[in-house]
C-alpha cells in the first residue's frame, strides 16, 4: 500500500537533478569562502530576492536565531506574533541563547499583525523597560493555514516598523509559496524587510538548509553569530549543490502544490462532518476541522489507509501537498475521508 504523506513539506525528497548535482558538486572549504557551490548559491538567492548578500544555514530556525540576534543585543526586546513559529515552535531559542525578551502581541486572522498592536507595544525610552530592537513577520503564515500576505497587507505594518526606526526580520520559510500565490516577484514581497529566512527544505524539496537574506553587513554578523552557534559547515556544497537546482526548477512548480491543496480542500468541504475554510487555502496547506467525536481519533482508522496528516487536537487537523505528491493521491486521500467519516 502506497503512504500519501501530507504531515509536511518537510517530507520531500530531493528531485533526481538535486541528487546528480550532489553528486557532481564542486566542493570547497565554506568556513574559509572556499566552496564555490556555496557561493553560488548564496548569490542567487541574494539577487533572486533582491538583498546584498546571502548566508547558509542548516535550518529555518538557525536562520531566524542567528537573524534575531544578529539584530538585537542582550536584553533587547522582539515584537512578534502570539502564533507564529519562532514564538510557538522553536524552543524559545532567542531567549535561551540570546538572553532577547520576547513581546508576543495578537495575530489576526490571516496571519498579519495589528499596526496598532504593533505602536502599542514598541517600548518607549524608560529605563523599566527593555529596548524594542525588532519586530518579526511571518509569511506564509504556518497556523493561519498558508496564507500568504500581500504587499499591501505587510505595508502598514512596515509603516510602523519605518516610523520608529525598527528593522524587520521575515520568517520566510514558505516565502516563494507566497510570491507564487500572489502572482508577484519574490523581490516585491520581501522588500521592506532588513532580512529574510527561507528554507530550500520544505516546498523547494531539498533535503536539508536554509538561506538568510540581508545587507552585507548585516550578513558580516550573522556570519559570525552562526560559527559561534555551531553553524559554520565545511564542504557544503553537498548541501548547497540542490539547493542551486531549486532556485532554478522548483519555484514555479509550487503552483501545481497550490492546485493541488485547493482540490483537497473543495473534496474534503463536501464530505459531511468535515468543516475546510476555502478561503484561507491560498498555498499549499488545507486546515480542517471534525465536527464529530472518533472515540479512538481519525489518524488510526485513515493511517490504516495509508494516509498521514498532524493531529493539532480538538478536531483540527493540517494537511500540507508538496513534491511527489499528485492528484491521483488526492483523490484516493478524499476517498479514504470519505470512507471514515461514513
Amino acid at each position: 500500500m502506497k503512504v500519501i504523506d501530507l504531515r509536511s513539506d518537510t517530507v520531500t525528497l530531493p528531485t533526481p537533478e538535486m541528487r546528480e548535482a550532489i553528486n557532481n558538486a564542486e566542493l570547497g572549504d565554506d568556513v574559509f569562502g572556499e566552496d564555490p557551490t556555496v557561493n553560488k548559491l548564496e548569490a542567487m538567492a541574494a539577487e533572486q530576492l533582491g538583498k546584498e548578500a546571502a548566508l547558509l544555514v542548516s535550518s529555518g530556525t538557525q536562520g531566524n536565531l542567528v537573524s534575531v540576534l544578529s539584530h538585537c543585543q542582550r536584553g533587547d526586546e522582539v515584537i512578534l506574533g502570539d502564533q507564529c513559529h519562532t514564538y510557538r515552535y522553536e524552543a524559545g531559542a532567542v531567549s535561551a541563547f540570546g538572553g532577547i525578551h520576547t513581546f508576543a502581541v495578537p495575530t489576526m486572522e490571516r496571519g498579519g499583525l495589528d499596526p496598532t498592536d504593533l505602536e502599542e507595544a514598541i517600548r518607549s525610552d524608560d529605563p523599566h523597560f527593555p529596548h524594542t530592537a525588532l519586530i518579526c513577520i511571518e509569511n506564509t503564515h504556518n497556523l493561519s493555514g498558508g496564507t500568504a500576505l500581500s504587499p499591501e497587507e505587510i505595508g502598514p505594518m512596515a509603516e510602523v516598523a519605518q516610523r520608529h526606526d525598527l528593522p524587520m526580520h521575515l520568517d520566510g520559510a514558505r516565502i516563494f509559496n507566497a510570491s507564487v500565490a500572489l502572482g508577484l516577484d519574490v523581490e516585491e514581497v520581501v522588500r521592506p524587510f532588513s532580512s529574510v529566512t527561507f528554507c530550500l527544505s520544505k516546498g523547494l524539496s531539498c533535503p536539508v538548509g536554509s538561506v538568510i537574506c540581508g545587507s552585507e553587513e548585516f550578513i558580516y554578523k550573522a556570519r559570525r553569530i552562526r560559527k559561534a552557534l555551531g553553524g559554520s559547515m565545511r564542504q557544503a556544497g553537498i548541501i548547497a549543490a540542490a539547493g542551486v537546482v531549486a532556485l532554478e526548477t522548483m519555484v514555479d512548480r509550487l503552483a501545481e502544490d497550490h492546485v493541488n491543496a485547493r482540490f483537497l480542500a473543495e473534496g474534503l468541504a463536501e464530505i459531511p462532518g468535515l468543516q475546510v475554510d476555502l478561503e484561507r487555502v491560498q498555498t499549499n496547506m488545507v486546515m480542517v476541522n471534525v465536527q464529530r467525536e472518533f472515540p479512538d481519533g481519525i489518524v488510526g482508522p485513515m493511517d490504516a489507509r495509508g494516509i498521514k496528516f498532524l493531529d493539532r487536537g480538538r478536531g483540527r487537523l493540517r494537511l500540507v501537498t508538496h513534491y511527489g505528491i499528485d492528484e491521483a493521491d488526492i483523490q484516493q486521500t478524499v476517498e479514504a475521508f470519505r470512507a471514515v467519516m461514513n
